[in-house]
Formats: structure tokens, C-alpha cells, sequence
């Protein structure tokens, strides 16, 4: 086995999945968040996590008393990152939180220990510019729920050097995932594409060619998707989906600019499944179902 000491920084719905994997995988994984609440939440929800893995047969008990002993909940930062070989920050999306919390990070990890981020899209090199390890950054993107999810997008940063990339790899293989390799431009490659069919499909509602449950539908049916577009961008939330269109466009021009009625919704605050309200009415179909 390779790197075996490992850290989450934040214990949001990314971060707590990634502990799990790791942990599952046989890392010892510290898994930190400022909020003592999120962390038991974090708890509870990888707990249940991996009892739904069993009871769909692919994991055993004693497999889950396992991941549970790997994964330790800290409430200090220090404590979490002091002995971990690879540190994985799952903050929000925002550059100037992320350095911060990498000029945190390259104070208090060991010197050599890796840095990775999750980010989706924001720059690799302009995170890494805030440490002074910048060749032991790197973009490690997982996907949600990422437990279940094969993938990890790997982001080569200007200045990452191939140990960091090698080393991230081996663990990625060992925890049971795959791996991709991309040069750090703006919303790699599954980020880059996700959005533009979802910036296309949004576009055709409001073009009135069809319905939100009508695009869905034909996407889910007619290309084998799981997820309808619009569903997708409800689940991702209307604000995140806002944010990172912006970024597309300032990098790539007006083919990402977002449309008019996602804009709209972000301003009236229906961010989707979170807000109760985005392309679908959440508080109707519960309200519904209820009765």
C-alpha cells in the first residue's frame, strides 16, 4: 500500500463521501470540519451509507465496522493534518476560501505531505499558488455520491510534479477507483461538458421546445442518462450551476453564457432540491405525497 495517513478538510456531503471512500478503502482518513454539528452529521450519514451497502449485498458487516474505525472525526485542524501523507480539502467553491484554507494547510501539514483540492472547475495552479509546496498541488475532482462513483478526475497543475500525480493515482487504484489525467483549464472535462448539455437543455425550455418533465424524459429515455438534465441541475443546485456557467463563459466565451431563466431563478432564490423550488416544486410533490 501506498500513502496510508490521509485528511478531509470540511464535512459537508463531498467531504463525509470522500472519507468513506478512503476509509472503505483501507486509508485511516481524519475527516475535519469547523462545525461540530456537520461532523455528527457526517457521521450519521456515512453510518447509514454503509449499512445501505450491505443490506444491497456488497459490502460485510465486519467491513463496515472497519471503514468506521478508519474514519476519524476532529474538530481541530492541526490534529487532522498533523501525521496525514495526503490532504484532500471539499470547502465551497470559492478561490478565495480555498487559499486561505491551502495557506492553512501548507503551515500545518508535514512538508511533504500532498495537497489536493476537489474543486470542480476553479484553477489547480492559482490554488497551489497560495502554498509554498506548489509541486505537490493537485486537482483531485470526485464525483457525487462518491462512495459509489468509479471515477476521480485528476488535475495537473502548472507545477505539479509527476511523484505527486504518480502517488495520487496509486491511491485513487487502491481505494477501487479510476482515474484521468487533465491539464488545468476551466471545468476540466467532465465539468466542461456536463454544463454545456445541461446550458442547452435549460435553454430549450425557455425556448418553449418542450417541458421540464418532457426534456427530462426524452434525455433519460432517449440517450440512456439516469438523470434528466433539468433534474440534474435541481440536484447541483441553481446557484452552483449560475456560478460555474459565469466562470465557462469568462474563459471560453458567450457558448456558456447562462440563460436568462436560470438567472431568473437564482434571483428569486429557488436554487432547487435545497430551496424547495428550481425547474420543479419540491414543496408540492412532498405536500402530495403526504396526503
Amino acid at each position: 500500500m501506498g500513502l496510508k495517513n490521509t485528511a478531509v478538510i470540511g464535512a459537508g456531503l463531498m467531504g463525509s463521501g470522500i472519507a468513506q471512500s478512503l476509509a472503505m478503502g483501507g486509508k485511516q482518513a481524519a475527516l475535519y470540519d469547523s462545525s461540530k454539528e456537520a461532523l455528527k452529521k457526517a457521521e450519521a450519514s456515512i453510518e447509514k451509507s454503509l449499512k445501505r451497502l450491505v443490506k444491497a449485498g456488497t459490502m460485510e458487516e465486519h467491513e463496515v465496522i472497519a471503514a468506521m474505525e478508519n474514519i476519524r472525526p476532529v474538530h481541530d485542524v492541526c490534529s487532522a493534518v498533523k501525521d496525514a501523507e495526503l490532504v484532500i480539502e471539499a470547502v465551497p467553491e470559492s478561490m478565495t476560501l480555498k487559499k486561505l484554507v491551502f495557506e492553512e494547510l501548507d503551515r500545518l501539514a508535514p512538508p511533504e505531505a500532498i495537497l489536493a483540492t476537489n474543486t470542480s472547475e476553479l484553477s489547480v495552479t492559482a490554488i497551489a499558488s497560495a502554498t509554498s509546496r506548489p509541486e505537490k498541488v493537485l486537482g483531485m475532482h470526485w464525483f457525487n455520491p462518491a462512495p459509489v462513483m468509479r471515477l476521480i478526475e485528476i488535475v495537473q497543475g502548472e507545477e505539479t510534479n509527476a511523484e505527486t500525480i504518480e502517488a495520487v493515482q496509486n491511491v485513487s487504484r487502491e481505494i477501487g477507483k479510476e482515474t484521468v489525467l487533465v491539464k488545468d483549464r476551466q471545468g476540466f472535462v467532465t465539468t466542461r461538458a456536463l454544463t454545456a448539455h445541461m446550458l442547452e437543455c435549460i435553454r430549450m425550455h425557455e425556448e418553449h421546445v418542450a417541458g421540464p418533465e418532457d426534456i427530462d424524459k426524452a434525455i433519460r429515455l432517449g440517450l440512456n442518462y439516469p438523470m434528466g438534465p433539468l433534474e440534474l441541475a435541481d440536484l447541483v443546485g441553481l446557484d452552483t450551476m449560475l456560478f460555474v456557467s459565469e466562470g465557462l463563459a469568462a474563459a471560453y466565451g458567450e457558448r456558456f453564457l447562462p440563460p436568462q431563466i436560470l438567472r431568473k431563478l437564482v434571483e428569486a432564490g429557488h436554487f432547487g432540491r435545497k430551496s424547495g423550488k428550481g425547474f420543479y416544486n419540491y414543496k408540492e410533490q412532498r405536500e402530495t405525497s403526504k396526503r
